[in-house]
């Protein structure tokens, strides 16, 4: 097989090859019927059923290739993107990233962390102090405002000390540097906060909040293409957060009863052969279906059906 001659014709979009959001990105394009097997020991397979390669690689790099042209669609963390943009940031040159799509997982924060038995309680306090992270620009980006003031204070005889925070770049158990002894806090990402708590550790700040996103690059080949697949994982997206309830009611209660159903738009209802009664269909968010049943038998809907969505396409 001759790879790069395969990939000539076809849209590069690359998906983070581990980590957390390694699995949802699968699950998420398989939803969108782009049929493919995961290799395993290649990190490109060629979609079967679309001119499309998806091209496997870490998470941080995605946004470097997505900038400079190398690929036209990737799915990385925001947390990413503002790491790589303040090391390398964007150029007039045409290139660039755009944001197509924030996607419902991989949802975190960049947050300071520090022993929470300590006197540390603000981040103005680790300046001059040693900080671990492996979100390096983002973390001496954060502290340099706070330097800004201690060197201020200090010009002002106000403040003593080093006014200049180092910034040490760990690239896994971060959250171990304080207790080896080599930083006095840590910049790391949380999603529940059990493995902070787990080894002593309080959040005194948020340097970021961040989910995964669809990026493209501003140079993207094929922007039918593009729109296609983002048209498709909208419409998974949708699926995933929307159940289809249907119910019948009296037509006199329809104006009590679209409030509870409004639907995206609008609920679709359908007059029955009892004289006086209709059939109502309406999208319901899933998190809030136990609720809206219950309340539509309150008001005297009968026969309530709740159905998943394997798909969808709305604006």
């Amino acid at each position: 097989m001759d790879l790069v001659k395969d990939l000539e014709d076809r849209l590069l979009f690359a998906i983070p090859k581990k980590g957390r959001l390694s699995q949802p990105c699968l699950d998420l394009l398989r939803g969108s019927d782009i049929k493919f097997n995961k290799p395993q020991r290649l990190d490109i397979t060629l979609v079967r059923n679309l001119p499309i390669a998806l091209v496997f690689l870490p998470a941080g790099d995605i946004p470097r290739l997505v900038q400079r042209g190398r690929i036209d669609l990737g799915i990385t963390g925001r947390d990413q993107i503002a790491e790589y943009q303040l090391r390398d940031p964007p150029r007039d040159d045409g290139k660039g990233i755009d944001e197509v799509l924030a996607l419902p997982f991989g949802g975190c924060k960049l947050q300071v962390q520090v022993p929470k038995d300590g006197d540390i309680t603000e981040p103005k306090q680790l300046v001059g102090k040693t900080v671990c992270t492996s979100f390096h620009h983002l973390t001496s980006s954060y502290f340099a405002k706070f330097e800004a003031d201690a060197t201020g204070a200090a010009a002002n005889g106000d403040a003593n000390g080093e006014l200049k925070t180092e910034i040490e770049w760990a690239g896994g158990s971060v959250e171990s540097s304080i207790a080896l002894g080599d930083a006095v806090g840590i910049v790391d990402l949380v999603e529940s906060g059990d493995t902070m708590r787990a080894h002593g550790l309080k959040a005194i700040s948020t340097v970021l909040e961040s989910t995964a996103v669809l990026i493209k690059s501003k140079r993207a080949r094929n922007p039918e293409l593009v729109n296609l697949i983002a048209s498709r994982i909208r419409g998974v997206i949708t699926a995933q957060a929307y159940v289809l309830c249907t119910y019948n009611i009296k037509r006199e209660l329809l104006p009590i009863a679209s409030k509870v159903t409004p639907g995206k738009r609008a609920p679709t209802i359908n007059s029955l052969e009892e004289e006086g009664w209709v059939a109502v269909s309406s999208m319901v968010e899933r998190k809030k279906i136990a609720e809206v049943m219950d309340e539509l038998e309150r008001i005297g809907a009968e026969d309530i059906l709740v159905r998943t969505i394997e798909n969808a396409r709305s604006s």
